[in-house]
């Protein structure tokens, strides 16, 4: 099934190549780059994400092979339209001092296992619990938002040497993370 882009969509990256020239990033960074950029009109993001096409084509990869994609919170999920996504932060029960998504994240890994694509568009809380299981993921989308440990968890993403897709400063979110990661499914999708 191939996806019909909205007439829309195509000026919306028309009016983005205008402001901007991508041109020179590798493929998915650039798929990656201009879908966070179209969903969120924000051109600071071409400097400010952080890909690397190595773990970027290992995720891509992963998700042609059927790994599964594990949300932080339903937000994500919903906006992932074309995959089935595990998300347990509803469910989730946390622990002393813990927040429901960052104990949604262990809930999730129970289910899923290692070699997951993860996506954290809201939690920071999130992005530091999945770095402390044993995830062994295709990819992270570490792209949480807020002004409360964003771009500290991003950075430990950053220094873990997992492969990854983060952003420098505090902004990000559920729309940008889940931007991030439909440029890979879209790209899957359309061939």
């Amino acid at each position: 099934m191939s996806r019909v882009v909205h007439p829309i969509e195509s000026r919306s990256y028309e009016i983005l190549r205008s402001r901007a020239d991508t041109a020179h990033l590798p493929p998915l960074t650039r798929a990656v780059v201009e879908r966070v950029v179209h969903a969120s009109a924000d051109l600071d993001y071409l400097t400010d994400l952080v890909c690397d096409e190595a773990a970027l084509a290992g995720g891509l990869a992963a998700l042609r092979a059927g790994a599964p994609v594990v949300a932080d919170v339903e937000m994500v999920a919903a906006g992932i339209t074309v995959r089935d996504v595990v998300c347990r932060v509803r469910e989730a029960v946390p622990g002393t001092g813990e927040t429901r998504s960052a104990a949604g994240m262990r809930e999730a890994f129970s289910q899923v296992g290692p070699g997951a694509v993860w996506v954290v568009g809201c939690a920071p809380t999130a992005l530091f619990a999945l770095l402390a299981l044993p995830a062994r993921p295709a990819l992270v989308v570490g792209l949480p938002v807020g002004f409360v440990g964003a771009a500290e968890s991003k950075a430990a993403l950053r220094s873990s040497g997992l492969p990854a897709v983060s952003n420098v400063s505090e902004k990000g979110g559920s729309a940008v993370a889940v931007a991030a990661v439909n440029a890979l499914l879209y790209l899957k999708e359309d061939g």
